[in-house]
C-alpha cells in the first residue's frame, strides 16, 4: 500500500468518510488531441457530499474543496483553459490552475494520466471503491473516451465528440421501398419538390447537378434548407462536388462541412452517412452517394444500391437529433470553396425493372455508427432460415480473422441457415491481390470444407447493365431487411458517422429479396415485387414488333 502515505501527506485525507459511496467515475479520456494532452478529463457521477473522496493513480492526485457535493455529474480537467478549447465548455474543476473561471481541485498538481499504460483508483476516505488500469480494463488509443455502463467498461473505440444514441423502435411506420439505378432519381425529387418547411440532408459526396438544384428550388419557395458533407473524403472534394456544393452556396442554401481543423478534431474518420429529414415527418435514407450514378435519372445506368423513405414523425424526429447534434460538432464548419466542373450524366442505358413500392405498419430501428453498429451483428445473428448479403466489398480484420459481420454469417450457415453473399466485381474491387474475388474464394472455400449452406458471388454487371454494386445491405429470413451505409470494414462501424436502419416487415423485405434475386442471377430475371409489369409489356411488344418487321421483309 506505498500509495497510502503519499496520498495522506499531499492530500490530507479525512479520517471520516463521507457518504459518497455511490461515487463513481463514469467516463475518462487520457489521451486527448491536444499537444501535451492539458485537456485530458474525468467524469464522477452520483449523488452526495464529496469530503471523503480522493482520485488517485498511485503517484498524485486530488480531492475537493470542503463542502464539495455531487448531484448527477462533474468533470475536471487538468486545465480548465484546454478542456474549453476542445469541448467548447469549462469543466466543473480542474487540478492545474489555469482560469479564475473554473474552480481548483486540492491537488498535488502533478496528475497526469499516462497514455498507454496507467490506472486511476477512486477512494472513500481510505477505502478503495473503484480501479480502472489500461490496457488492462480498456483499450489505450488516442482521441479515445471510456465510459462505465451497468458496471462495465463500454468496449466501443468511441472517440471524442461522438455521439452515444441509444437503440430506438419504432413502430408502425409507412416505408416506400425503391433502388438505384431503377427508381432513386423519382423518389429523391418527390420527397424534395415536397418539402414545405425543412429539409436536413447529411451526406458523404454531393455532386449531382440535379440534386442540387431541386434543393435550390425547394429554398427558393420558402423551405429552409441545410446541408452538412464530409470535409475530406477519400481522394478529396472533387470538381464535381465542388461545383454542387458552389451552385447551393449561390442559390442560398447554407453548406457545413465536417473537418479536422487546428482547434477541432473531426469525431468520425469518416462523416459517411446518407440520408435526409424533411419537414420533421419523413426520412429518406440510403446506401447511396448524391450523385448521378446513385440517383440516375430514369433509363441511366448507375450504382445497384438500395433506399427507403419512412413516413413517421417520431423516427424523423430520431434522426433530427442525430442531424443536430453532427452539427454542432466544433469540427464542422462552413463550406467556402471555389466553382469546380459539373458532373456529367452517363451515356450508358438501363431498362428499370423496378418501381418505388409503399407498404404500411413497419416496425423500424435506426442503425447508427459507431453507436448502434452492433444491431447488424445481432440481426445476423438473429437469423433461423435465411440471409441474403449485397455488398460493396467485404474486408476482414487479419489475415486469419474474419470480418465480424461475415463471421456471424458463417456462424448462421453452421446452424443450417441458408447464406449468400453477393459482391461488386467492378475493376477495383477485383484487380488487388486482397479483394472481392479472393473473398469470394474465402467464402467458398469455408463452404466447401464445412459442407455449409453458404455460397459467395460476384455479381455479373454487365447481364445486369450496373455500373457497380454499391449496396450495404442485409435481407434476414425474408423479413428483415438492412438498409444502411454502413460498409464491410473494419473502420465503418467503429469510427465513422454511418446511417441506416433495420425494417422488420415482410413486403418491404420482399421487395429488397427480389432486387437481390435479380442481382444474383441476372440471366433468369423473375418479376417480383416492384416489378414495372407495363414497362416489361411494353420493351416486349417492341420487340415482338420488330421480330415480325424483320419476318415481313424476308418473306418479301
Amino acid at each position: 500500500m506505498r500509495w497510502l502515505p503519499l496520498l495522506m501527506v499531499l492530500l490530507v485525507i479525512p479520517a471520516v468518510a463521507g457518504a459518497a459511496g455511490s461515487v463513481l467515475i463514469t467516463e475518462f479520456c487520457p489521451d486527448p488531441y491536444l499537444a501535451g494532452d492539458p485537456d485530458e478529463y474525468l467524469v464522477l457521477s452520483g449523488d452526495g457530499p464529496l469530503d471523503g473522496i480522493t482520485v488517485s493513480d498511485e503517484k498524485s492526485g486530488f480531492r475537493f474543496p470542503p463542502g464539495s457535493s455531487i448531484a448527477g455529474t462533474l468533470t475536471i480537467a487538468r486545465n480548465g483553459t484546454a478542456y474549453l478549447q476542445s469541448h467548447g465548455r469549462f469543466p466543473d474543476f480542474e487540478w492545474q490552475d489555469s482560469s479564475d473561471s473554473v474552480p481548483g481541485v486540492i491537488s498535488s498538481r502533478s496528475l497526469r494520466m499516462a497514455n498507454a499504460n496507467d490506472s486511476l483508483m477512486l477512494y472513500d476516505g481510505a477505502r478503495l471503491v473503484q480501479s480502472v488500469a489500461w490496457p488492462r480494463d480498456v483499450a489505450a488509443r488516442e482521441g479515445q473516451v471510456h465510459f462505465l455502463e451497468g458496471g462495465t467498461w463500454d468496449p466501443r473505440p468511441l472517440m471524442l465528440g461522438q455521439s452515444r444514441f441509444l437503440p430506438a423502435e419504432f413502430s408502425g411506420v409507412t416505408v416506400t421501398a425503391f433502388v438505384s439505378p431503377d427508381c432513386s432519381d423519382e423518389v429523391f425529387m418527390s420527397v424534395i419538390g415536397n418539402a414545405s418547411e425543412e429539409i436536413l440532408l447529411n451526406v458523404y459526396e454531393f455532386s449531382s447537378p440535379a440534386m442540387a438544384d431541386a434543393l435550390a428550388r425547394a429554398r427558393a419557395r420558402g423551405v429552409a434548407v441545410t446541408v452538412l458533407v464530409e470535409g475530406g473524403p477519400v481522394g478529396g472534394i472533387g470538381e464535381e462536388e465542388k461545383a454542387a456544393l458552389w451552385d447551393l452556396n449561390q442559390s442560398g442554401v447554407p453548406v457545413y462541412a465536417m473537418v479536422s481543423t487546428g482547434t477541432a478534431h473531426a469525431p468520425y474518420r469518416y462523416d459517411h452517412a446518407k440520408y435526409v429529414v424533411i419537414d420533421r415527418t419523413t426520412v429518406l435514407l440510403v446506401s447511396e452517394n448524391f450523385k448521378y450514378n446513385g440517383f440516375a435519372p430514369e433509363g441511366t445506368s448507375g450504382n445497384r444500391g438500395w433506399g427507403v423513405v419512412l413516413y413517421d414523425p417520431a423516427t424523423a424526429a430520431y434522426f433530427v437529433t442525430v442531424f443536430q447534434e453532427d452539427l454542432r460538432s466544433p469540427s464542422v464548419v462552413p463550406y467556402s470553396g471555389r466553382p469546380g466542373r459539373h458532373e456529367v450524366l452517363s451515356t450508358e442505358t438501363h431498362i428499370p425493372v423496378f418501381h418505388p413500392r409503399t407498404f404500411t405498419g413497419a416496425t423500424v430501428r435506426p442503425v447508427l455508427a459507431p453507436d448502434t453498429s452492433s444491431q447488424v451483428t445481432a440481426l445476423i445473428a438473429s437469423a433461423e432460415k435465411s440471409i441474403d448479403i449485397e455488398e460493396a466489398y467485404i474486408t476482414n480484420e487479419t489475415r486469419f480473422t474474419l470480418n465480424p459481420f461475415l463471421a456471424a454469417a458463417v456462424d448462421a450457415a453452421r446452424r443450417g441457415v441458408r447464406v449468400r453473399v453477393l459482391l461488386d466485381s467492378y475493376w477495383y474491387n477485383t484487380e488487388g491481390k486482397n479483394d472481392n474475388d479472393e473473398m469470394v474464394a474465402i467464402i467458398n472455400r469455408i463452404a466447401a470444407a464445412e459442407d455449409l449452406p453458404l455460397e459467395g458471388r460476384l455479381a455479373d454487371l454487365e447481364t445486369s447493365r450496373l455500373a457497380k454494386i454499391h449496396n450495404k445491405g442485409v435481407i434476414v429470413d425474408g423479413r428483415k431487411v438492412l438498409v444502411s451505409s454502413i460498409n464491410w470494414n473494419s473502420n465503418s462501424p467503429n469510427f465513422n458517422r454511418e446511417a441506416g436502419v433495420i425494417i422488420d416487415h415482410p413486403g418491404v423485405a420482399g421487395y429488397f429479396a427480389s432486387v437481390f434475386e435479380d442481382d444474383w442471377n441476372p440471366g433468369v430475371r423473375a418479376p417480383g415485387p416492384g416489378t414495372d409489369y407495363m414497362k416489361i409489356a411494353a420493351a416486349l411488344l417492341v420487340v415482338a414488333a420488330l421480330l415480325g418487321y424483320g419476318y415481313y421483309r424476308r418473306r418479301r
